[in-house]
């Protein structure tokens, strides 16, 4: 039987250069950038140059997974909201809060999504399985027809639609009590480590909750 150990060291070769190329785009790269160009740019025109290399790597990815689903709607509108932030115009704190509306809007989509009956995380879901294998979508889809499946999956886009408006209403906090450069450093780690979060929590919950429905069907 594998160990947690063992889990943990085929997670890093399979996704360690991917996770360490978003370290370096999303956090290393556009701290460098403006740091370098500050000076020369003043302030608001650096942080836009410094959000070249997410907004590029973004558009990458969703070019690269070449398909329409949930999954890729969700990075476009992300890429979107994005650009129309850094359009707007303003002053610095302006030009951080559009910025951190991107999260908050994404989750207003989650919370809507659960507001229709259509949860966002089971559509996700769909989308992700779809790219493996015809037999994974197979099962995610008649899953969908489990009421307890439908609760889980609802429950879960709650959290994590709660759960997104949360970490924008924090960096919105820090734009206003962090200088620009420490904001930089704090937001990534802040947004990122809270999304990380509700990635573990899912997959505590949404485990959970199969294993007490496989309890349940061998039960007399």
């Amino acid at each position: 039987m594998a160990t947690k150990r063992d889990m943990a060291l085929a997670w890093l070769r399979a996704n360690g250069v991917k996770a360490a190329a978003e370290v370096a785009v999303n956090f290393a790269l556009p701290f460098l950038i403006y740091s370098s160009f500050k000076a020369s740019l003043g302030d608001v025109r650096a942080l836009m140059l410094a959000s070249a290399p997410p907004t590029l790597w973004s558009v990458w990815e969703f070019i690269r997974l070449r398909k329409v689903d949930a999954l890729s709607v969700l990075v476009l509108a992300g890429i979107v909201l994005s650009l129309l932030a850094f359009a707007g115009g303003g002053g610095v704190k302006a030009l951080q809060l559009r910025e951190n509306l991107v999260a908050g809007l994404v989750g207003l989509i989650f919370l809507g999504s659960a507001a229709i009956g259509k949860p966002l995380i089971y559509q996700l879901a769909r989308a992700a399985t779809r790219r493996q294998s015809a037999d994974k979508a197979a099962f995610i889809e008649a899953l969908g027809e489990d009421a307890r499946f439908r609760q889980t999956m609802m429950t879960a886009t709650l959290v994590w639609g709660f759960g997104l408006t949360a970490i924008c209403a924090g960096c919105c906090a820090l734009v206003f009590s962090l200088s620009i450069k420490l904001y930089m450093l704090v937001s990534g780690p802040f947004s990122y480590g809270g999304m990380g979060l509700l990635t573990l929590w899912t997959y505590w919950y949404v485990r959970r909750s199969a294993l007490a429905k496989v309890g349940r069907a061998g039960e007399p």
